[in-house]
């Protein structure tokens, strides 16, 4: 049943021209944007057993929110509507400037009630329907990268801080002087996300200026952690703008300090609650080792998933700690998946290649897909690296974007793994985009060639 509580609230609600409360219905397209209409309060209830309709094209446009023409769902076919269903979630306050902050979360399922696999959530749902089919409940955890970027810059520049605050152009890790100058920000992000009933754990300064991590607390449940984490990045986005800032989940904003990844850590329980991966060692189960091996198969294939922009390839190049390899190690932050030390029961894959400028339901959907590929077909995942693993003889993940696309489309594994209709609306979304960009001439082409050839 829908738990729409647009009574708590820190201030007074939004309203419209009537005086009707009201709040935004919205699902997230491909790209991780929120799309949706503005929706009267009168009308939530009923928004909640009904739903609203939009266009099927609308959770497959393009980064700019244009029709993308390769899904022919437009003019081909008369732009077909979709069913925007309530996810069951109450409407959440996440700040949203001049809206009341108020969001109703939705998914998309076709006119006949087939879900709609190119909604990420849809996806989603039905790689976690696979596991509880054989018994199994994965515990997810993301951490969240992002900067702190000065809006009266043209360009990405670090926030100011304080007379006190740290330079802004030195890298300054774990800093808590960092962290204590931006400290009112963080508190107003902490508080919203406990308002909205997510689990948030550390946070720190990261290894560039004004780059920040948060973590978000496991959960064993999959589909509420890739929720959280899109809610927690526009929770981001509001505390940023309140305290004079703006946030920044670009993969690379700058060529010369670190990208922001989005690390995501899991493991697997079983029907009675015990954790697949552990054995009583260090090495881990079987279990685990094919669930590498899984992933490693997928890995290079999936590129486009964790990095689906120009931009996120800047991230994955050599000389820092996001990956280029497909590789494997404990304890390797280098490796593209990393099982971390600790407890044995708590024994878990840190999975190192997506960037914040990913979906978190794609992301999530691309991992679990391939980990349970390696556990039902027994993967072996090769020797671990215990050096960087920049340097080892290992296959690469996509090189760039064209490559990431092209290895994407070709894929049978990715198809099978994340369903054939999703991966052809995927693939038609990136090249529309990849379009747009090569067809842009830059000026430090006009600079170059203008005058030399």
């Amino acid at each position: 049943m829908l738990n729409i509580d647009l009574a708590g609230r820190h201030d007074a609600p939004a309203t419209d021209k009537a005086g009707d409360r009201y709040a935004l219905a919205a699902i997230c397209d491909m790209n991780g944007i929120f799309r949706g209409k503005r929706v009267p309060g009168g009308k939530l209830a009923k928004l909640g057993t009904e739903g609203i309709r939009m266009p099927l094209s609308s959770v497959g446009v393009d980064i700019w929110g244009t029709d993308v023409a390769g899904t022919r769902l437009t003019l081909e076919r008369g732009d077909l509507d979709g069913i925007c269903e309530a996810t069951g979630r109450a409407a959440l306050d996440l700040g949203f400037s001049g809206a009341g902050g108020l969001l109703l979360p939705m998914w998309m399922k076709k006119e006949d009630g087939a879900p709609y696999f190119a909604d990420g959530r849809r996806l989603l749902a039905d790689m976690l329907a696979r596991f509880d089919r054989l018994d199994l409940t994965p515990v997810v955890a993301t951490e969240v990268e992002f900067y702190l970027i000065d809006p009266t810059e043209a360009h990405p520049a670090p926030a100011r801080g304080s007379a006190s605050s740290p330079s802004r152009h030195v890298d300054n890790i774990y800093s808590l002087a960092e962290l204590d100058d931006f400290a009112p920000f963080l508190d107003d992000v902490y508080a919203m996300a406990a308002a909205n009933g997510i689990a948030v754990d550390a946070a720190i300064a990261e290894g560039a200026p004004r780059q920040f991590e948060f973590n978000l607390q496991h959960k064993a449940d999959a589909l509420r952690i890739a929720d959280d984490t899109l809610f927690f990045k526009q929770i981001i986005r509001s505390a940023a703008r309140r305290h004079g800032h703006l946030a920044s989940f670009m993969a690379k904003p700058y060529p010369d300090h670190a990208g922001n990844g989005l690390h995501v850590h899991f493991s697997i329980l079983d029907r009675d609650g015990r954790n697949i991966f552990d054995d009583g060692t260090e090495r881990g189960s079987d279990a685990m080792l094919h669930g590498v091996g899984g992933l490693l198969a997928a890995m290079a294939e999936m590129t486009l998933v964790f990095a689906p922009h120009l931009n996120s390839y800047r991230r994955l190049a050599p000389g820092g700690l996001a990956p280029t390899t497909v590789a494997w190690g404990y304890e390797n932050r280098t490796a593209a998946l990393r099982i971390p030390a600790g407890p044995h029961a708590a024994r878990r894959i840190e999975h190192r290649v997506a960037g914040t400028d990913s979906n978190p339901y794609l992301v999530l959907s691309a991992i679990l897909g391939a980990v349970l590929d390696g556990i039902e077909n027994r993967i072996a995942p090769g020797a671990p690296v215990g050096s960087n693993s920049h340097e080892v003889a290992a296959p690469t993940l996509a090189r760039d974007w064209r490559q990431a696309l092209d290895w994407f489309r070709a894929s049978e594994r990715a198809a099978r793994l994340l369903q054939p209709e999703f991966a052809a609306a995927f693939a038609a979304c990136k090249q529309q985009e990849q379009d747009v960009f090569a067809a842009r001439v830059t000026d430090f082409e006009i600079e170059t060639y203008r005058l030399s050839v």
